[in-house]
């Protein structure tokens, strides 16, 4: 017996196939198109953002639950909005930051001396990324020590903070590595520095924060650059490019910083 083959019938079905194909293929590239590439280090090694992400987990100045809750979706396209909107509230010391001459001298904060006013000449340029002795703080002998020549502007400390990771730790961590007074006085006295970036929240040590900020922020010259992000970036100079937020009226802003080979 002879079978009669449908001809109309089977092209049909194998559009459908090629169809179905096609769809499979498109699919399965949007869905590797929708994978955000989150990079630290760009053009093979010749740029490093040296920013930390802001997270619920990054740690927050004295508190044992971090960032916890920063960032709030107040407007959702899922809940019927015509866009999304998210809503940020936290301290304007959080994560990678500056600091104004305001943030520990009050005649500075109410003469205007905010993150609005902090020269981005300072802040972009040639800079050295030197390795601190580790587990020690920065006093003037670990200064002197450290050999910094005159006519280097910018400076970034690289301590034990990054070794054992304390951006990456929720709770806050009082004994991490940072500038004595002693130390910050050598700086103003025996350097060019105006610019001090350091790898925790704070580039002075815990226990003499105030009276260290005031030895650097009295000038109004240097800029304080905190919790940088240096892992995984060899020791020597570099571009540095920050560029803070124009806040007008704050002490302190957080700032976006990469450093150039």
């Amino acid at each position: 017996m002879t079978r009669t083959v449908n001809f109309p019938l089977l092209c049909l079905a194998a559009t459908l196939l090629l169809l179905l194909s096609s769809l499979l293929v498109v699919s399965g590239k949007l869905t590797d198109d929708l994978k955000p590439n989150r990079l630290e280090v760009y053009d093979g090694g010749k740029i490093f953002d040296i920013s930390h992400r802001y997270t619920p987990e990054m740690p927050a100045w004295e508190s044992t639950e971090g960032l916890s809750n920063h960032l709030k979706l107040i407007a959702s396209m899922k809940n019927g909005s015509f866009a999304n909107v998210s809503e940020m509230k936290m301290s304007v010391h959080s994560g990678t930051h500056v600091d104004a001459p305001g943030h520990f001298i009050d005649e500075y904060y109410d003469a205007g001396f905010d993150s609005d006013s902090l020269d981005l000449r300072t802040l972009n340029g040639p800079a050295l990324l030197v390795d601190v002795p580790r587990d020690k703080n920065i006093t003037a002998e670990v200064m002197e020590a450290l050999h910094i020549p005159r006519g280097v502007r910018r400076v970034l400390f690289r301590t034990s903070n990054t070794d054992k990771r304390l951006m990456f730790k929720k709770e806050f961590d009082s004994s991490f590595s940072g500038f004595m007074t002693d130390g910050a006085k050598w700086l103003v006295e025996n350097t060019d520095i105006k610019l001090v970036g350091l790898d925790y929240l704070s580039f002075a040590a815990f226990e003499e924060s105030p009276a260290t900020h005031k030895v650097i922020l009295r000038g109004r010259d240097i800029i304080p650059v905190e919790a940088l992000k240096l892992d995984g970036v060899e020791a020597g100079m570099y571009s540095l490019h920050c560029l803070p937020l124009r806040l007008v009226g704050a002490e302190g802003v957080p700032t976006r910083c990469i450093l150039i080979k």
